[in-house]
């Protein structure tokens, strides 16, 4: 990245009182100049408390309607207006409402990879973090959820309660090949394996742990190993890196969302620059939505 670029960055952030927020599954470029990197969840805490006036996401769509949701005083600009997500395109909110009339009484538990639209018709939304918590704090014993199919599976194995799982998917998580996995595997018989629960079911049925992004931080951290196969979005080889620069990292497969990639500093530049009012949620979805997602960061 050209100096004079890093330089205007710095000025501006601090000129308009900015935060940069950038998700794990970012380019390493762009974890390096954002103020804070993590998961939805961490990400979602950071926007409520930061307060800024100025809020710039280097992610997907969903994420900064997210941010715009706890803190809807800030001006949020997604740094790549164009980066949308496979997966929250799956399911809307008038599919949950005919979930709901198929099943009457069943909570609604929702992704946060969601619209917001869908975000409005939820009981609750979650992360992959903390996905069983929020189903098991439910209030019914039947819990309608999407709209990822995988992580709806995987949570139906951790929990009691009835799931009705929406056949949403994530389309990089999804397309993953086993085969790869295994490879890997066979190259580093002694190296754990971490899988994203958004991944096959054949993928978690090999994994010595299922965990999302910030699990995985956090479970390589206490672990002995040395060595890791990590089963989700290529961009989070890149930031374990740089978190544990004494451990090997190596990606369990072909895993990359390309609107992820979008993101330059160059965005992130123009994003700083602008003067418009960046994120705007429809005022009779906001609140609702806004209820689901404060949930979301209250358990768990």
């Amino acid at each position: 990245m050209p100096n004079r670029i890093k330089e205007e960055i710095a000025r501006l952030k601090k000129e308009r009182g900015a935060v940069i927020l950038a998700h794990s599954y970012q380019p390493g470029i762009i974890q390096d100049i954002a103020d804070f990197v993590g998961d939805s969840l961490e990400l979602s805490r950071i926007a409520a408390r930061e307060s800024a006036e100025l809020v710039v996401f280097c992610g997907v769509k969903f994420m900064a309607e997210t941010a715009k949701l706890l803190s809807p005083e800030s001006v949020v600009v997604l740094a790549a207006p164009d980066s949308d997500c496979s997966l929250a395109a799956c399911m809307t909110g008038a599919d949950l409402r005919m979930m709901k009339k198929k099943h009457p009484g069943a909570s609604a538990v929702t992704y946060v990879n969601s619209t917001v639209d869908l975000k409005a018709e939820t009981w609750a939304c979650c992360t992959s973090a903390n996905s069983v918590e929020v189903v098991n704090a439910a209030p019914s014993d039947e819990v309608i959820f999407g709209p990822d199919r995988n992580l709806g599976t995987w949570v139906a194995t951790q929990t009691k309660k009835i799931l009705h799982i929406w056949p949403g998917g994530c389309h990089a998580h999804s397309g993953a090949d086993i085969r790869d996995l295994r490879e890997k595997r066979a190259e580093w018989p002694d190296a754990e394996i971490l899988v994203h629960p958004e991944s096959p079911s054949v993928f978690l049925w090999e994994a010595d742990e299922v965990l999302g992004t910030g699990g995985m931080i956090r479970h390589v951290e206490k672990s002995s190993s040395e060595r890791f196969i990590i089963g989700t979005e290529e961009g989070m080889i890149y930031r374990l890196e740089t978190l544990f620069p004494s451990r090997q990292f190596v990606a369990a497969g072909k895993i990359v969302c390309e609107d992820m990639g979008f993101t330059t500093p160059e965005l992130v530049l123009k994003a700083l620059e602008s003067r418009d009012d960046g994120i705007e949620i429809p005022s009779e979805l906001a609140e609702k939505a806004a209820s689901a997602v404060r949930r979301m960061t209250e358990i768990g």
